[in-house]
C-alpha cells in the first residue's frame, strides 16, 4: 500500500474491534493486521450465526465495539443461484443488524462489497456513483446490504472490492496451485477483466483508514460516511491473472506451469452470470484518506513470498 501512514501514532487509545468473519481469507488478515490496535475480538461462523439476528444483537450488546468490521459473507457464486435465501439472509439482513447495532452505540461499521453489484458492461472503470446492476443472486444480495447500511445510516463505511484471494481460504490463486498439481493444461476465461486484490492489501487500507478515522485525521466519521471502492492497482484478465500466478510461483515456489489456452467467457458456462468489466475506480478512496493498495502484481509477489515462508 502506498500513500497512507502506517504507523500507530495518533489512534485512539485502546479502542475495542470486533471482527466477524475470522476464518475467511480476509478475516484472517484483519485480526492479524489489527493485533496490537486496541482490543480486537475475531469471530467465526461457529460462535456467529450469520443467518439469526438475535445473535447478532447478542453478540455486538455484550462486547459493545467501538469498530465493527464484518469480513464475513455468503461468497458462493453459483450456489446462491439456487440458495437465495440463505445468500440474503447473510449478505443482507446480517449488514443491517450489524448497521442498526453499531448506530445504537455511535460505533464505526466497515461492510465490504464486491465489483457484482454492476453488470459489466461499462468500458471504464466502475465509480460509486454509477448505476448498480447485478447479474446474479450474490450481487443482487450484496447490493442489498449496502442498502440497507445506507437505510440505517450512521458512522459506516462501504469497501467495494474485486477478486479478492490471498494465502488462506479457497480462492483463484490456491485453485490455480492445485490444479497446476493435478493437470498438464488449464482453460482460463479470457474476456472477463478486473483487477486481482490481495486480502493482506484490503487488512491494510482498512486498518490505516481506521486509524485515521479514529484519531481524526479525515474529518468526522459522518462526514467520511458512504462507499468507496477498494482494490489492487492495475488490471488483468483471469488468463492473465493465471499467466501471473505461474510465472511468479514457478520461481518462488518451484511450481510448474501447466499449458494455459485462453477461452471465452461462452465457452465457460456457469450456473451465475458473470460481468465482463469489474474494474473499481479507486480514486473517491485515494481523495478522501490519501489511500492506494498497491499494483496487483507486486501484491501477487508478496502473497507468493508468504506462501514460499509457510511451505
Amino acid at each position: 500500500m502506498t500513500d497512507a501512514e502506517d504507523s500507530r501514532e495518533g489512534e485512539a487509545e485502546s479502542p475495542r474491534i470486533l471482527i466477524v468473519g475470522k476464518s475467511g481469507q480476509l478475516g484472517c488478515e484483519l485480526e492479524r493486521s489489527f493485533a496490537g490496535f486496541g482490543s480486537a475480538l475475531a469471530v467465526d461462523r461457529e460462535a456467529l450465526d450469520l443467518a439469526d439476528p438475535n445473535q447478532i444483537r447478542a453478540l455486538v450488546r455484550r462486547e459493545s465495539p467501538d469498530v465493527i468490521l464484518n469480513a464475513a459473507a455468503y461468497t458462493a457464486v453459483d450456489r446462491a443461484e439456487e440458495e437465495s435465501e440463505l445468500a440474503f439472509a447473510v449478505n443482507a439482513s446480517a449488514p443491517r443488524v450489524f448497521a442498526e447495532e453499531a448506530r445504537e452505540r455511535n460505533a464505526l461499521f466497515i461492510h465490504y462489497s464486491t465489483d457484482y453489484v454492476f453488470d459489466g458492461r461499462k468500458s471504464a472503470p466502475w465509480t460509486e456513483t454509477d448505476k448498480p446492476l447485478p447479474l446474479n443472486i450474490y450481487g443482487a444480495s450484496k447490493l442489498a446490504g449496502e442498502r440497507a447500511i445506507e437505510e440505517v445510516g450512521g458512522n459506516y463505511l462501504i469497501f467495494r472490492t474485486s477478486w479478492v484471494y490471498g494465502h488462506h481460504g479457497k480462492n483463484f490463486l490456491i485453485t490455480m496451485l492445485r490444479l497446476a498439481r493435478e493437470r498438464n493444461s488449464l482453460s482460463i476465461v479470457d474476456d472477463q477483466i478486473g483487477a486481482p486484490t490481495t486480502s493482506i492489501e484490503l487488512a491494510r487500507a482498512t486498518r490505516a483508514v481506521v486509524a485515521g478515522l479514529l484519531a481524526d485525521r479525515f474529518g468526522s466519521l459522518r462526514e467520511c460516511a458512504g462507499i468507496y471502492h477498494m482494490t489492487c492497482g492495475g488490471s488483468t484478465s483471469w488468463f492473465g491473472f493465471a499467466q501471473a500466478i505461474f510465472v511468479r510461483a514457478g520461481e518462488l515456489l518451484g511450481v510448474k506451469a501447466p499449458e494455459l489456452r485462453p477461452i471465452g467467457t461462452k465457452d465457460y458456462p456457469t450456473p451465475a452470470t458473470r460481468p465482463k468489466n469489474s474494474i473499481l475506480s479507486n480514486d473517491k478512496l485515494h481523495n478522501r484518506f490519501g489511500i492506494r493498495l498497491a499494483d496487483w502484481e507486486p501484491a501477487l509477489q508478496e502473497v507468493l513470498q508468504v506462501l514460499r515462508r509457510e511451505a
